[in-house]
This record gives structure tokens, C-alpha cells and sequence, in this order.
């Protein structure tokens, strides 16, 4: 009688298949998760430091214009400006900031950057969070997106005395702002603010120019 040689290859069977495969999607699964989670991490991470560096940007480059509110070089804009009767290098304005300085020593203020217009658009506008800058005659322009709040307290000299009305122009001696920049998306896992991370940056800036004035 003829036998036929017994196979020695010995193959899976369909149990071992099935753990193998469940094995294999856990361990699938689980460095899926593990690199999303890594991925939002990094995704909000990098709308904080974007966050914060619109922030301080603004702050610089406000800081640096308002410092030269008030320059006069010429002594001649005390009362030819045309902005006013009398040279006001920040005038009273609770809507609105604005710089005023002769930059270009011509004894008018109507040259590039010596007319400058901060304004800031919420979320009932038609271009909500940003804050607009103005320069001379032209139109308002974006200058930050994702700003939450920005606000502005005039002050006297003492830095703590709060400056109310424009009749007071002449006593304002510093400026206490504080802008808020937020993420540009939501984060579902963050409760507070609507999803919104935010940044608060506070300034007091003090012109130097603004003391010198003649009266």
C-alpha cells in the first residue's frame, strides 16, 4: 500500500490569525492616538507662540510711536497745527488712539507716519478682533488680527491719576495699554473663553516729548 509522505509545514490557524490581527490593530490604534495627540499638541503650542508674538509686536511698535508723541523740533507747532489750535501730540479720545509728532522737522504733522490712528474693531464689526492703524490721510489699515481686547488709559504724570476728557490734553504724560491676543482657532478641549486661548500684555509708555511742549 502506497502512502503519501506526511507534511511537515505546519501553518496558522484561524484562531491564531484573529488574536494576531487584534493584536496588531491595538498596537495600531494606540500609536494612531498617540500621534494625534501628539499633532494637536504641536498644532496649539504653535497658535500660542504665534499668539504671543502678535502681541508683542503690537506692543513694540506702539510703544516705539507713542514715545515720540509730542515732537516738536522746530518750537513752531504750539499753535500752527493744523489738527488743532494748539499742538496736542496725544489728544483725548476714548474711541480711538492717536499720535501726533513732526517727525520730518518741518513744522507740520501731514508727512508719512506723523499722523497715526489706532482703532480697534470687536466682534460686532464687520472685521472683528483686529486692531486698525491709520496714518496722515489715508485709511485704516490692519495692524494685529485675533486681539481680543485692546484698551488705553490716559494718564498724568504721577502715573496713576486717569486723564478723562480732552480739555485735560495738556496734563496727559503716559499711556496704559493693555491688548489681549487670542488663538486664531478654538481648542475643544479648552473650556474657558469659548475655546480661545489668550495672551494679556500691559504696557505703561511714557513720551518723552510730552512734558517739553511750550505753553
Amino acid at each position: 500500500m502506497y502512502y503519501l509522505p506526511e507534511n511537515k509545514e505546519s501553518g496558522f490557524t484561524l484562531v491564531e490569525m484573529l488574536i494576531a490581527m487584534t493584536i496588531g490593530l491595538i498596537i495600531l490604534t494606540a500609536l494612531s492616538s498617540t500621534f494625534l495627540m501628539q499633532r494637536k499638541i504641536y498644532d496649539v503650542q504653535e497658535q500660542i507662540v504665534e499668539m504671543v508674538q502678535t502681541a508683542r509686536a503690537a506692543m513694540d511698535m506702539m510703544t516705539r510711536e507713542i514715545r515720540m508723541a509730542g515732537y516738536d523740533p522746530t518750537g513752531t507747532m504750539q499753535r500752527s497745527d493744523p489738527i488743532s489750535t494748539d499742538f496736542v501730540g496725544i489728544p483725548y479720545n476714548a474711541s480711538q488712539l492717536q499720535v501726533v509728532a513732526d517727525l520730518n522737522d518741518d513744522g507740520e504733522t501731514d508727512g508719512s507716519n506723523e499722523n497715526i490712528i489706532y482703532t480697534y474693531y470687536d466682534e460686532t464689526s464687520a472685521y472683528p478682533y483686529q486692531i486698525k492703524r491709520k496714518t496722515g490721510n489715508g485709511y485704516f489699515q490692519p495692524f494685529a488680527e485675533n486681539i481680543q481686547s485692546f484698551t488705553f488709559v490716559y494718564l498724568e504724570d504721577d502715573g496713576v491719576t486717569e486723564v478723562t476728557t480732552s480739555a485735560e490734553n495738556d496734563d496727559i504724560r503716559q499711556i496704559r495699554i493693555t491688548i489681549t491676543a487670542r488663538t486664531t482657532k478654538a481648542d475643544g478641549d479648552y473650556s474657558a473663553n469659548g475655546g480661545y486661548r489668550t495672551h494679556t500684555l500691559t504696557s505703561f509708555i511714557t513720551p518723552r516729548n510730552l512734558g517739553l511742549q511750550q505753553e
